[in-house]
C-alpha cells in the first residue's frame, strides 16, 4: 500500500468510528427511550385495572372475567405479550408502586409529581428510572419488604445491574444480610460528605455470610485452597458483585518480602469509594489464631509497601468455612477495626436457613458491641 493510500485510509477510520459511536449512543438512548415509556405505559395500564376492579374479593370472579377479556382484546390489536398473567402482573406493578410514577393525563401531559425517600435516605426521582428495565421492576415486585425493594432499585440504577444480577442480589438477602451485620446505617450512602479527617467505617465494607453458589465447587473436605482461589479469580465479575460496591480487581498471590522471606496474598481488591485496599485469605477449614495473625503481618506490611498518601487503612479479610467464634473473641479480631472474618456458603442456602444464620450472626455482633461498650464503661 503506497503512503498516499495510508494517509487517505487513517481518516476515513477516524470519521467512521466518530459516527458509529454517534449512532451507537443514540440507539441506546432510543432503547432507553423505549423501555422507560413502556414501563410508564405499564403502570397505567395497570392503575386502569385496579380502578375497574375496585370492589374486594367478592367480585373475585367479576375481576377473572374482566382480566381474561382484556388480555384476549388487546392480544388481538396488539399481537403477543398480553397474557392473562401479563395483565395480572400489570395490575399488581401498579398495586406495588401506587405513588412513584407521575401521573398523566390522557394527552400525556404531567399532572402530578410525587417523590419518595428510600430508606437509606437516598432521593428517589420521581417515576421510574430509564436504567432499569420492564424485566427489572418484575423481579422487584416479587420482593414483599417494601425497604428491601426501594434498596434494591436503587442499587440497581447506583450500580448498573442487569436484570439477572439484580435477581443474583435479590435470592441470597444481600439486603438482609446488610442489615444483620452491619444495622440500618449499612444502608446509607458510602460516598456522604464527611467531616475532615473522618474515615468511613470498615465495617461497610463486610457482610457475612457470603454465598458463593456461582463457583459451582463441591461441598467436599478434600478442597483445596488453591481451587477456591481459581474458581473466583475465574467467576470475578460475580464475586465483585458479591463483595458489594465499588470494588476493584488489584491481583491474585500478591508478593511482599520481608528479611528475606517471601508472603503471598491470595487476593487484594481496591475500594475507590472507600480509597481503601482489601486483602483477603482463604481458609477451607475452621478459623484458627494463626490465620488471624498471618491476615494482620499481612495488612501492616502492605500498608508499610503498597499505601499512598489519601488511601484509608487497608483492610483484612478472613474468608473461612467455619468462623470459628472462640477464635474471633479471645484475638485481634475482637477488637480490631481493620482485619475481619466471615463465613462463605458454597450454596445458596433456603430462606429458613439464611434467616438462623443472619440472625446468628446479628446476635454475636451485638454481644461484642455490647462487650466493648462494657470495657470503655469500666
Amino acid at each position: 500500500m503506497s503512503d498516499m493510500q495510508t494517509q487517505s485510509t487513517a481518516p476515513d477510520e477516524l470519521l467512521f468510528s466518530r459516527v458509529a459511536t454517534i449512532l451507537e449512543h443514540a440507539r441506546g438512548n432510543v432503547i432507553r427511550a423505549i423501555n422507560s415509556n413502556m414501563v410508564i405505559a405499564y403502570w397505567l395500564i395497570g392503575r386502569e385495572i385496579v380502578q375497574a376492579l375496585q370492589g374486594g374479593e367478592e367480585r373475585a370472579e367479576y375481576g377473572k372475567r374482566i382480566i381474561k377479556a382484556l388480555s384476549s382484546r388487546l392480544t388481538d390489536a396488539y399481537g403477543k405479550g398480553f397474557s392473562v398473567q401479563t395483565v395480572w402482573n400489570l395490575r399488581l406493578f401498579y398495586q406495588t408502586f401506587p405513588d412513584r410514577c407521575a401521573i398523566l393525563s390522557p394527552a400525556g401531559r404531567e399532572l402530578t409529581s410525587p417523590e419518595k425517600l428510600s430508606p437509606a435516605g437516598r432521593e428517589l426521582a420521581p417515576g421510574f428510572s430509564p436504567q432499569l428495565t420492564w424485566s427489572h421492576y418484575r423481579a422487584l415486585m416479587r420482593v414483599q419488604d417494601e425497604n428491601a425493594r426501594q434498596f434494591y432499585e436503587q442499587e440497581a440504577v447506583d450500580c448498573g445491574w442487569s436484570k439477572a444480577q439484580l435477581e443474583r442480589q435479590i435470592q441470597p438477602a444481600y439486603y438482609q444480610r446488610i442489615l444483620a451485620n452491619r444495622g440500618a446505617q449499612g444502608l446509607t450512602e458510602p460516598t456522604r460528605e464527611r467531616l475532615p479527617g473522618e474515615l468511613q467505617a470498615p465495617q461497610h465494607l463486610i457482610k457475612s455470610p457470603y454465598v458463593l453458589e456461582f463457583l459451582g465447587l463441591p461441598d467436599s473436605p478434600n478442597l483445596h485452597e488453591s481451587t477456591l482461589e481459581q474458581a473466583i479469580v475465574d467467576n470475578l465479575q460475580a464475586f465483585l458483585l458479591e463483595l458489594g460496591k465499588g470494588f476493584s480487581f488489584v491481583a491474585r498471590q500478591k508478593h511482599i518480602r520481608f528479611d528475606d522471606e517471601d508472603f503471598y496474598i491470595d487476593l487484594v481488591f481496591y475500594n475507590y469509594m472507600l480509597k481503601c485496599f482489601l486483602l483477603i485469605d482463604l481458609k477451607i477449614g475452621k478459623l484458627k489464631h494463626r490465620d488471624v495473625g498471618q491476615m494482620d503481618g499481612y495488612v501492616r506490611l502492605f500498608e508499610d509497601r503498597f499505601k499512598v498518601p489519601g488511601d484509608n487503612p487497608t483492610i483484612g479479610l478472613i474468608l473461612c468455612a467455619d468462623k470459628g467464634e472462640a477464635v474471633a473473641k479471645y484475638s485481634v479480631l475482637n477488637e480490631s477495626q481493620q482485619i475481619f472474618a466471615s463465613q462463605y456458603l458454597q450454596y445458596l442456602p433456603s430462606e429458613e436457613q439464611l434467616r438462623v444464620e443472619l440472625e446468628r450472626e446479628h446476635t454475636l455482633i451485638e454481644a461484642a458491641m455490647a462487650e466493648r461498650e462494657g470495657d470503655k464503661n469500666e
